[in-house]
């Protein structure tokens, strides 16, 4: 692994990177157990990608932790997901505590039950003094929910004519700039409506590594990978080398 740290450039390192979480429930049925146990073992990458996260000097991390559409899954499942949320954020804070981690959210957080709700508000005002990377959550989120909202808030004001900046002030992820790289594990190659509207000059890194298996050395090659592109947002080569 540190073969792999040290082809790392570390003039560029992405500032802002996003992980669709995907695989958990494939994971848990090749070792023939329930799909909550899939969620379960995914704990070791959360750490592992926001600890390397840190390492590396990645100022944001976004993890889509739990979309709009997972309402639909089967209800034990989403029971043990909101379960699993609160004691997961109460074992790891020494964690975020440690590596001077500020965590946030985005989404439409009312929608979560009072206890996961109110675990997660204490871990947010436990870390906001933390000055290093900021760790956000996306809960009860979706990329059609942030920018139909985003609308609303700009027809409230009797706005006639909008600007790509007037949503950008009104979007959950205001403040934060938009991902340099998405990371998706489990072999998908679609964004499920994740940052939809953040997204559009974002390098996209895909692999066949389910996420309870991904580790630091996951990370480093979509690091590697995202390093070897010409990041150029619509100019010619040339006008980026200039």
């Amino acid at each position: 692994m540190e073969d792999l740290r040290n082809q790392i450039a570390k003039t560029n390192i992405p500032d802002h990177i996003a992980v669709i979480m995907d695989g958990n429930g494939r994971w848990a049925k090749k070792q023939g157990v329930k799909r909550i146990f899939g969620h379960q073992n995914a704990i070791e990458a959360v750490r592992n990608v926001t600890e390397g996260s840190a390492e590396l000097g990645v100022k944001y991390l976004t993890l889509y932790a739990f979309s709009t559409e997972n309402w639909d899954r089967p209800k034990y499942e989403v029971d043990g997901l909101m379960s699993l949320l609160v004691n997961t954020i109460k074992d790891e804070m020494p964690t975020l505590q440690k590596n001077n981690i500020r965590l946030a959210t985005i989404g439409d957080t009312n929608g979560l039950p009072d206890g996961a709700k109110k675990r997660l508000l204490e871990a947010i005002e436990s870390t906001s003094s933390n000055s290093g990377m900021q760790l956000i959550l996306a809960l009860n989120y979706s990329g059609k929910w942030d920018l139909v909202n985003a609308v609303n808030k700009i027809l409230e004001k009797n706005e006639r004519h909008i600007e790509p900046s007037d949503i950008d002030i009104h979007l959950s992820t205001v403040g934060i700039p938009n991902p340099d790289l998405l990371i998706r594990t489990s072999g998908e190659m679609r964004i499920s409506n994740f940052l939809l509207w953040q997204m559009a000059y974002t390098e996209l890194h895909f692999t066949d590594v389910l996420w309870p298996d991904f580790r630091k050395k996951d990370l480093f090659e979509a690091i590697i990978s995202y390093q070897h592109r010409e990041r150029r947002f619509g100019k010619t080569s040339d006008q980026v080398n200039a």
